[in-house]
């Protein structure tokens, strides 16, 4: 594993994971997005024991960190835009990296949890954002999203005050106070992405509602979009955890987007 910095600032950076394969090309490559209801009390440290599996399994794996909003009324170095262009960023610069360390940047998938799979999402549909919004133009394309216990809908997050109001803290106030910002930052509203979406999530989660997941894939697919459902069992980090089948789930359907 090596510590690889995007930006100038000290949270601009990722751990890149390259699997010993004797020689041959990793089978993909994985952008790990870790959640936390994006604020600065957590880290890419839960992005880790994912990673660890998946470079097992012969997968290069980018474990993303980004500036993250303030906790506890703190105003934090992230929020919108930073959080945002951080995480378009740190994917770029697979771009910068995929020479020296054999990535193929037609195989890359994004796996994120929680708050890292509406960042996920989000990125995935980065291509449709007009030219001077946060994230445009992206340097790589993912093949697609697999979304783990994911908040998919910021309006919906923000009416339900999921994470103490952990949507307002993010985009510095209320959706009815900031329509053309949220409407560039929420998945919900970017239908169709024409990207394949996995939302993978357990109807006993009590932190995100598995409703977050299940709206957002039938509104994808009503739009036309390869999107998926999929139900598991246990609590909001199974979907992390690499000894639970809930987890295990999710490896398979990364190996779905990239076989």
């Amino acid at each position: 594993m090596t510590k690889l910095f995007y930006g100038p600032h000290e949270d601009q950076w990722g751990d890149l994971y390259l699997p010993d394969r004797g020689g041959a090309a990793p089978r993909g490559t994985v952008v790990v997005v870790h959640g936390g209801y994006w604020r600065d009390k957590y880290s890419a440290e839960l992005g880790t024991a994912p990673a660890e599996d998946l470079v097992r399994h012969g997968f290069a794996v980018w474990n993303l960190e980004y500036r993250r909003a303030g906790s506890d009324g703190a105003p934090g170095a992230g929020g919108w835009p930073t959080t945002f262009e951080d995480v378009a960023a740190g994917i770029d610069h697979l771009a910068t990296i995929a020479g020296p360390s054999g990535l193929d940047l037609h195989r890359v998938a994004l796996l994120g949890h929680s708050a890292g799979g509406h960042l996920a999402v989000w990125a995935a549909g980065r291509h449709l954002l007009p030219p001077d919004a946060p994230g445009a133009g992206p340097a790589v394309r993912p093949a697609g999203v697999v979304s783990q216990a994911g908040v998919l809908d910021l309006a919906a997050a923000e009416r339900l005050e999921l994470g103490e109001h952990a949507v307002r803290n993010l985009m510095g106030g209320a959706s009815t106070e900031r329509k053309e910002t949220f409407a560039l930052a929420d998945p919900a509203r970017a239908l169709p992405i024409g990207t394949p979406v996995h939302a993978v999530h357990s109807r006993t989660d009590d932190t995100v509602p598995f409703a977050m997941s299940a709206d957002y894939v039938a509104a994808a697919r009503a739009a036309g979009d390869p999107a998926e459902l999929h139900e598991v069992d246990g609590d909001h980090f199974a979907v992390i955890e690499p000894d639970k089948e809930a987890y295990r789930t999710c490896r398979q359907l990364l190996e779905r987007l990239l076989p």
